[in-house]
C-alpha cells in the first residue's frame, strides 16, 4: 500500500509538463490581451507577432524548458496562432517524442496509450522496473530505457511494439541467459539499433548466438560488459555478426572486419578471459634517507634504506584470506611503524643478497574483496616490486600479467581502481657476537701489539695492523617497514572501452621521518640493544664499556637539545612520481587468436 502511493506513474508527469507549457494562458491562448479579428483594439492588446516574440526571446519571463518534447515550442506556437484547436485529444495526438529523463518515474501506466501517435519514447534515469507492453503504443519506434531498474525482459518481450526500431537497455543489471532469450529476432524483427551498454552479459558466445537471429541489426553497443575485456572482443563480436555496420559507436571497415575473418569458427577454442599487464616504471622524487641522519651517528647500528612499491589487483588464484583491506585502513596503519617479518626477509643473511631480491607477489596476503550488497567476490592479491637502494630515480621495471576468468568481478575492480603505495624499509645491522667474543679474547694481544708498535716507532707496521683488522661480520634485525604515501589509479576507461591507462602518478604529500624521529629511533634501538646484549657481554663489557657508553651519551645528549621539537612526520612536497601502465589485452588478428590457441588445440 505505501509502495503503492509512493510510485510516481508516467501519465501524470507528462501531464505536469503539459500544464507547464500554460496554453491557455498568456502569451497563449484566447484573452483579453489578443488583438480581435475584426480589428478593434483595447488598451492593452497585443498582436500575434509580438506575442510569438514573447515565446522564443531568451530573456522573456514566459520562455519555459521544452526540451522534454520537441512537439512542445510547436504547441505552444499553435496556441497562439489558432488556440481554438487545442481540446484535449488534438493535443495527445499532437505529441510523437516524449522525453521524461530523471524525473523518478517508477510506473508505465495505461495513461501513455492516450498519445496514440507516439513514435519515441525516452525514459533514461528513471526507477522503472517492469515494463507492461500493454501500456506501450504499437505505434512506437524508438525505446530507451537506459538507466532504469530493469532485472528481466520476460513482459516486455511478450508482445512487442511491432515497428520498433530502437532499442536501449543500457546501464542495468540485465545479463542472465534468460534475458539473452529474449533478444532474438523473434521479438524484434525490425530491430535496427541496439544498446545493451554497461550490462551484466558475460557469455559472449551465447548472447552473439541470439543477436545473429535480428535480421535488421546494423548498430550494436556492448562497451561497458564483462565480456568486452576479455581479449577477444571486440574480433569475435565483429566476425560473428558480419552485418553490423557501427559496434560502440565506431563504424566497421572492410580492413577490420577482414582482419578477424575466421574468428568466430573458433568458438570451441575461445574463452572469455581477460589479460591485464601492470606495469611499474621509474620513481622519482623519493628524499635521500641519509639526509636525515644526525652528524653524530654511532657506528653501529649500521642502517641501510631500500624502497618498493606494493599494490593490490584481481587474482586467478584461492584466495587465503577472506577480507579486503580498504584505503582507510592502510591510512590508519600508515601513521605508525609497522614491524613486518617476513620468511623471505627474516632468512637473509646479509645486505647484499637483499639486494638481489626479485619482485614476487605474496600469496599469503590474498583477499576477498566485495562491493556492497553484491554476492559475487573478487580474489585480489598483493604484489610487490623489487626492493632498490635509493636513488634518485628508481627504476623498478616491474610487470606481471595477471589472467583473470571472473569478469564480473574484473569489471567492479576497475570501476574502483586500486592503489599502489610507496614502501620504505629499514634494516639495522649489528656486528655477530662471535666477533665481539672474538675481539674481547685478543684485547689484551692487540694492545701488547700497539704498544709495542709504538716504541718501535715503525709506521710501516702500524700500515701492517690495520690491513689485518677486518669488517666484522653483521648480523640484521627484523626489517621495519613504513608507508611512506598511496595514491589512487581510476581504471574506468579500461571498462569504457579503453585499452590501455598510462598514467604518471603524482604521490603528493609523503609521510617521512624527520630528523629528530631518526635519532631518537636510532638511538630507542641502540638501547634495547644493548639491553639484550647485556647478560651475553657481562665479562666483555668492561673492555668496551667506554667506548660504548661514549656513543650512547653522544647520543643521549644530541636528543636532550632536540626536546623542545615535536615528534612528528615531515610532509614533503616535492615533484615526486610513479610511472604505471596498465593494460587490456587485445587480440589484433585472427591469425594472432590462432597462434595463442593452438597449444590448446594440440593438447
Amino acid at each position: 500500500m505505501l509502495a503503492g502511493m509512493s510510485s510516481k506513474t508516467l501519465s501524470a508527469e507528462i501531464e505536469k509538463q503539459i500544464r507547464r507549457l500554460c496554453l491557455n494562458d498568456f502569451p497563449c491562448g484566447n484573452g483579453s490581451w489578443r488583438k480581435e479579428k475584426d480589428g478593434t483594439e483595447a488598451a492593452e492588446t497585443e498582436d500575434t507577432d509580438a506575442l510569438l516574440d514573447l515565446l522564443s526571446c531568451p530573456h522573456s519571463p514566459w520562455t519555459y524548458d521544452e526540451s522534454w518534447s520537441p512537439q512542445a515550442p510547436a504547441l505552444r506556437q499553435l496556441a497562439v496562432l489558432a488556440p481554438e484547436r487545442l481540446h484535449a485529444a488534438f493535443i495527445y495526438n499532437y505529441f510523437t517524442t516524449l522525453r521524461i529523463v530523471d524525473k523518478d518515474v517508477s510506473v508505465i501506466d495505461s495513461g501513455l496509450l492516450k498519445f496514440s501517435k507516439l513514435e519515441e519514447l525516452v525514459l533514461s534515469a528513471n526507477k522503472i522496473s517492469e515494463i507492461p507492453v500493454e501500456n506501450l503504443p504499437r505505434t512506437l519506434k524508438v525505446l530507451e530505457l537506459r538507466a532504469n531498474r530493469l532485472s528481466d525482459l520476460n513482459r516486455l518481450t511478450s508482445q512487442p511494439p511491432p515497428h520498433l526500431r530502437y532499442l536501449s537497455l543500457g546501464s542495468s543489471s540485465l545479463g542472465s541467459h534468460e534475458d539473452i532469450s529474449n533478444l532474438t529476432g523473434r521479438h524484434w524483427p525490425q530491430l535496427v539499433c541496439l544498446d545493451l551498454s554497461d550490462c551484466e552479459f558475460q557469455d559472449q558466445q551465447v548472447l552473439m548466438n541470439a543477436l545473429r537471429t535480428l535480421p535488421h541489426l546494423r548498430t550494436l553497443v556492448l562497451e561497458g560488459n564483462p565480456f568486452t575485456l576479455a581479449s577477444c572482443y571486440p574480433g569475435f563480436t565483429l566476425d560473428s555478426l558480419p552485418q553490423l555496420s557501427y559496434l560502440d559507436g565506431s563504424w566497421i571497415s572492410p580492413e577490420e572486419r577482414q582482419c578477424f575473418r575466421g574468428l568466430a569458427k573458433m568458438s570451441d577454442l575461445i574463452v572469455d578471459q581477460a589479460s591485464v599487464s601492470v606495469r611499474v616504471g621509474r620513481m622519482r622524487g623519493i628524499p635521500d634517507p641519509m639526509m636525515r641522519a644526525g652528524n653524530s651517528t654511532p657506528d653501529f647500528p649500521v642502517v641501510t634504506y631500500r624502497y618498493f612499491i606494493t599494490y593490490e589487483f584481481l587474482s586467478h588464484q584461492t584466495p587465503v584470506n577472506l577480507k579486503f583491506d580498504s584505503e582507510p585502513e592502510c591510512e590508519a596503519a600508515a601513521t605508525a611503524h609497522v614491524k613486518e617479518g617476513c620468511s623471505s626477509d627474516a632468512d637473509l643473511p646479509s645486505s647484499k643478497t637483499c639486494e638481489k631480491e626479485t619482485s614476487k607477489t605474496d600469496t599469503r596476503d590474498q583477499k576477498e574483496y566485495t562491493e556492497g550488497s553484491c554476492h559475487d567476490t573478487a580474489h585480489v592479491s598483493r604484489h610487490s616490486t623489487s626492493k632498490l637502494s635509493w636513488s634518485e630515480c628508481m627504476d623498478f621495471s616491474d610487470t606481471r600479467t595477471y589472467n583473470i576468468s571472473d569478469l564480473r568481478g574484473l569489471k567492479r575492480f576497475l570501476n574502483q581502481g586500486f592503489y599502489l603505495r610507496i614502501e620504505e624499509e629499514k634494516v639495522l645491522a649489528w656486528p655477530a657476537v662471535s666477533e665481539d667474543v672474538k675481539s674481547s679474547q685478543t684485547a689484551k694481544e692487540k694492545k701488547g701489539r700497539k704498544e709495542s708498535a709504538i716504541k718501535s716507532g715503525s709506521t710501516k707496521d702500524k700500515s701492517k695492523d690495520k690491513k689485518k683488522k677486518s669488517v666484522p661480520e653483521l648480523v640484521q634485525d627484523t626489517p621495519v617497514r613504513r608507508l611512506l604515501g598511496s595514491v589512487h589509479v581510476p581504471l574506468q576507461s579500461l571498462v569504457k572501452g579503453g585499452e590501455k591507462v598510462d598514467v604518471l602518478c603524482g604521490l603528493g604529500s609523503l609521510r617521512v621521518e624527520s630528523e629528530v624521529e631518526a635519532t631518537q629511533t636510532l638511538d630507542k634501538d641502540l638501547r634495547k640493544k644493548i639491553k639484550e646484549d647485556k647478560k651475553k657481554e657481562d665479562k666483555r663489557s668492561k673492555c668496551r664499556g667506554g667506548s660504548r657508553t661514549g656513543q650512547r651519551n653522544t647520543t643521549a645528549s644530541e636528543v636532550g637539545k632536540e626536546d623542545g621539537r615535536k615528534k612528528s612526520e615531515t610532509d614533503v612536497l616535492t615533484g615526486n612520481s610513479v610511472e604505471l601502465r596498465v593494460e587490456l589485452e587485445k587480440w589484433q588478428s585472427a591469425s594472432e587468436a590462432r597462434q595463442l590457441l593452438l597449444p590448446h588445440q594440440s593438447s
